[in-house]
C-alpha cells in the first residue's frame, strides 16, 4: 500500500500520481467477483448438467472469463514492440527562456513527472532484449500545458532521409515473408539488399555495426531526439534544437559473443535489470543537454540540419545540459501502462516545434495512425497512461470506449448556448502557435541536393572509433554480411564502404572471399527519382568537415564509478571468511551488487563455520551475467572451485569478453587452471591494472581499491588482439 503516497513536495509529479490513484486496483483481502461486481462462490469449475456432464451455456461466468481472456491481447506495434519502462521526474537546473517559452524548459524547482518506454526496433514481444539493433528511447513529460513527448533512440542519426522510405525499411529487416525468418535480426539478405541500394544509410549502418547497438544496459546508453525541432521563445524567435540524454552512469556495451550467450541465457536481460535497479533504490539518471543552432547558422555546417541521416558533431555546437532526469519507480501493470502508453513527435508544448525534416513530417501522422490500429479506438488519449495533468477541454465526443462523462449541450464552436466555452486561448495565455516560417515554392516530389552528402559523417564516425571499435565494428560487418546468401549484395555493400574507409572494405571483402574493390563505387542506384538525371544526384561529401569527435567513441564515457555493476564472487564450502566479506563489504560500498555462485544451491559454510546462503551455481548462472568475478580464499573452497569445470569455463568466458577478475593471493591456484594463466601478473600495481585487469592479493592489500579501478573501466578491450580463448 505505500505506492499509494505521493511524495510531499514535486507539484505535477504529484498530481499524476494523484490522477493515476483511481485507475489502480488492490486485492489484497477482496472477494473474487465478475465484471459487473458479483461475487464468485466457485471459481475451480464450470456449471455441468451433471457431475459427469456436458458444459453448459448458461454458466455466464465462465463465457465472462473466456471472452475476457480471448481478447486480452492486441496488436504489438509494428517496430518497437519490445519493450521496457518506468515512471520518474524531470527536474530543471539550467533555463533556457531566451530560447523557448515552454515552462518545462524555463522554470526551476517544478517536478515533472515523466513516463520513460525503452525498445528495441526489429524484434517481435517475444523477441530478446540483446538483439544487434536500434534502442528507442522515449519519454513523455506530464506538463501543466499538455503532455511533452519527445520519441528518439540510442542513436542520434536514421537509415532513411524522408519518411516515404519508412515502410520499406521496416520491411527489408523484418523477418523475410516467405518463411519468417530470423527474428530480430538485420543479418539477412532483404536487409542488406535495401541498404545496398540506399546509400544515405551508410552513417546509420555504421552506428547499428557499432558496440551503441549493444548496450550493457538501457541504464548506460545515451538517448537522442534524431530530429532537428524548433525551439520558440516568447517574443517568437526560433533557434533549431537536437536533444540528447546523458546517462551518468556513462555508455557501456557487451560484445557480440557476449550478448549472443545473454539471449539464451536470459532473454530478458535488460527488462531485469531496469526492473531491479529501481526497486533496489538504484534509481536510473540522465541529463537533457540540447544544440542549439540560430536560424542565422542554418546553412553553415556543410550539412543539411533537416537530414535525419546527419547529427551535429559536439566539436562544433557543444551540447548543453539543463535538466536531469531520475526514473523512481516501476509500473504497476505492464499491459495496463508499458504496452498501452502511446507516444508521438506531435505531442508539443508551447515553445516547441516541429521543423521540416521529411522524416519527422511523416512520422507525425504515423504515430497517431498506429496508436488507432494498436489501441482500438482514437479515444486512446483517455487511458490513465496517457492522460495529461493539464485539464483537457475539447468538443470531441462519443467514439469507441470513450471514458470522459462530459456534461451540457453544446459539442461545437463558436456557440452563444455553452457561453462560448471552451474558448480559444490566446498565444499570451499559453495557446499553441505553429511558427510562421515563409513557405514559398512548387509543389515536387524531390529532395533537396544538401542532403546527397552520404559518407562524410559514416567517415567521421568511423574514424573517431577506438582500435577496438573499429574491430567489433569490422567483425560486426563480417558476421551481418557473411549470412547474405545473394553474391552480388555482398559486393554492392563493399563498394559502398570504400566510401567510408578503404581499410575497412578490404578487410570486409577479404572476409567474404571477394575482390577488394579498385574504384568507389559512384552510382547512387534507387535513391534518386525516377525521372531524374543521375547526373545531377553524384555522392558527394561535405567540404571542411572535422575528421573526429570525442563524442562518438564510448572509449571516452564516464569510467569513475561501480554503481549497480554485477560481481561474481565463485566459492564453495571452506571460503575464508575474511578474504570473502572484505571485498564484498568493499564492492557493495563502492554500489555494486555482490552474487556468491557455488557448485550447488545448497548454503555453505566457511573454514568458521559461517553459513553463507547461495541463491546461483554454475547450472543457474553464467559469467556473460555479470560485469567481474572474484575469488576468494580459503584451502577447500580453492580446492573445489580449482576442480570444478564450469568455474574454470565461468572465468575463461570471463577473460574472453575482458572483464576484470580478481583472486586472493591463495586463490592463484585456480587462476592457473584457466586458459589466461600466463597472464596472471606477479604482483598487482596501477600499471597492471590499466594494462590486464587481472588483479591478486592479499585480504589485507589494496586488491579491493585495485578491483573497483579496473571493473569503474568497464572492459580490456586490448586482450582481444593476441589471443582467441576457448570458452
Amino acid at each position: 500500500m505505500d505506492k499509494m503516497k505521493a511524495p510531499e513536495n514535486g507539484g505535477n509529479k504529484s498530481k499524476k500520481i494523484a490522477d493515476l490513484e483511481p485507475e489502480r486496483k488492490y486485492d489484497e483481502g477482496e472477494f473474487l467477483t465478475t465484471n459487473h461486481g458479483l461475487r464468485i462462490n466457485d471459481n475451480q469449475n464450470s456449471l455441468k448438467s451433471m457431475e459427469r456432464g456436458g458444459t453448459l451455456i448458461e454458466d455466464f461466468i465462465l463465457r465472462e472469463k473466456i471472452h475476457h481472456f480471448d481478447h486480452e491481447r492486441i496488436p504489438e506495434r509494428i517496430v518497437h514492440a519490445r519493450g521496457s519502462a518506468a515512471h520518474g521526474v524531470f527536474e530543471l537546473f539550467d533555463p533556457i527562456s531566451e530560447f523557448t517559452k515552454a515552462k518545462l524548459f524555463t522554470e526551476t524547482g517544478v517536478q515533472t513527472p515523466v513516463f520513460v518506454r525503452f525498445s528495441t526496433v526489429a524484434g517481435s514481444r517475444g523477441s530478446t532484449d540483446l538483439a544487434r539493433d536500434v534502442r528507442g528511447f522515449a519519454v513523455k513529460f506530464y506538463t501543466e500545458e499538455g503532455n511533452y513527448d519527445l520519441v528518439g533512440n540510442n542513436m542520434p542519426v536514421f537509415f532513411i532521409q524522408d519518411a516515404m522510405k519508412f515502410p520499406d525499411l521496416v520491411h527489408a529487416v523484418k523477418p523475410e515473408p516467405h518463411h519468417e525468418m530470423p527474428q530480430a535480426a538485420s543479418a539477412h539478405d532483404t536487409f542488406w539488399d535495401f541498404i545496398s541500394l540506399m546509400p544515405e544509410s551508410m552513417h546509420m549502418i555504421m552506428w547499428t555495426m557499432s558496440d551503441r547497438a549493444l548496450p550493457r544496459s538501457l541504464r548506460m546508453m545515451e538517448g537522442f531526439g534524431v530530429h532537428t525541432f524548433r525551439l520558440i521563445n516568447a517574443e517568437g524567435a526560433s533557434h533549431f534544437v537536437k536533444f540528447h540524454w546523458k546517462p551518468l552512469l556513462g555508455v557501456h556495451s557487451v560484445a557480440w559473443d557476449e550478448a549472443q550467450k545473454i539471449s539464451g541465457k536470459n532473454s530478458d536481460f535488460h527488462r531485469e535489470d531496469l526492473w531491479k535497479a529501481i526497486e533496489s533504490g538504484n534509481f536510473p539518471e540522465w541529463e537533457l543537454g540540447v544544440q542549439i543552432v540560430p536560424e542565422a547558422d542554418e546553412f553553415k555546417y556543410g550539412f543539411d540540419l533537416l537530414d535525419a541521416t546527419k547529427l551535429i558533431p559536439e566539436e562544433l555546437v557543444p551540447v548543453r545540459r539543463i535538466g536531469k532526469m531520475t526514473l523512481n519507480r516501476n509500473p504497476d501493470n505492464f499491459f495496463a501502462e508499458t504496452e498501452q502508453v502511446a507516444f508521438n513527435p506531435g505531442h508539443l508544448v508551447p515553445g516547441i516545434d516541429i521543423s521540416n525534416d521529411p522524416l519527422l513530417q511523416g512520422r507525425l501522422f504515423s504515430y497517431s495512425d498506429t496508436q488507432l490500429s494498436r489501441l482500438g479506438t482514437h479515444n486512446f488519449q483517455e487511458l490513465p497512461i496517457n492522460r495529461p495533468v493539464s485539464p483537457v477541454h475539447n468538443n470531441q465526443r462519443d467514439g469507441h470506449m470513450r471514458h470522459t462523462i462530459n456534461t451540457g449541450r453544446v459539442s461545437y464552436e463558436p456557440n452563444s448556448l455553452g457561453g462560448g466555452c471552451p474558448y480559444q486561448a490566446k498565444a499570451s495565455e499559453g495557446g499553441f502557435t505553429s511558427f510562421p516560417e515563409r513557405v514559398d515554392g512548387h509543389k515536387i516530389r524531390t529532395r533537396s541536393k544538401s542532403f546527397l552528402d552520404f559518407f562524410s559523417q559514416a567517415k567521421l564516425f568511423f574514424n573517431s572509433q577506438s582500435d577496438a571499435e573499429k574491430n567489433h565494428l569490422t567483425d560486426a560487418l563480417c558476421f551481418e554480411l557473411g549470412k547474405v546468401e545473394t553474391i552480388a549484395i555482398r559486393e554492392r555493400m563493399v563498394k559502398l564502404l570504400t566510401h567510408v574507409d578503404k581499410g575497412l572494405a578490404a578487410a570486409v571483402a577479404v572476409y567474404l572471399g571477394i575482390s577488394i574493390p579498385e574504384d568507389r563505387d559512384s552510382s547512387l542506384n534507387g535513391s534518386i527519382p525516377a525521372d531524374a538525371d543521375p547526373a545531377d544526384y553524384q555522392p558527394v561529401e561535405s567540404e571542411g568537415a572535422i575528421e573526429k569527435s570525442a563524442a562518438l567513441s564510448m572509449e571516452n564515457t564516464i569510467k569513475d564509478t561501480i554503481k549497480t555493476r554485477k560481481v561474481a564472487m565463485l566459492v564453495a564450502d571452506g571460503v575464508d571468511e575474511s578474504s570473502l566479506l572484505a571485498m564484498k563489504t568493499a564492492l557493495e560500498a563502492a554500489g555494486a551488487a555482490v552474487e556468491l555462485v557455488a557448485p550447488k544451491l545448497c548454503a555453505i559454510k566457511s573454514a568458521n563455520d559461517t553459513e553463507f546462503p547461495i541463491m546461483k551455481s554454475f547450472l543457474t548462472t553464467a559469467s556473460v551475467l555479470y560485469d567481474a568475478v572474484y575469488v576468494p580464499g580459503g584451502t577447500s573452497s580453492v580446492a573445489s572451485i580449482a576442480s570444478e569445470p564450469d568455474a574454470i569455463h565461468f572465468l575463461n568466458e570471463a577473460f574472453k569478453h575482458c572483464k576484470p577478475i580478481a583472486a586472493d593471493s591463495e586463490a592463484r591456484q585456480v587462476l592457473k587452471e584457466t586458459y589466461f594463466a600466463k597472464k596472471i601478473p606477479a604482483e598487482t600495481s596501477d600499471a597492471d591494472v590499466l594494462k590486464t585487469g587481472i588483479i591478486v592479493g592479499d585480504t589485507g592489500g589494496n586488491i579491493a581499491d585495485h578491483f573497483i579501478k579496473a571493473i569503474a573501466l568497464h572492459r580490456f578491450w586490448d586482450r582481444e588482439k593476441p589471443d582467441k580463448v576457448p570458452a
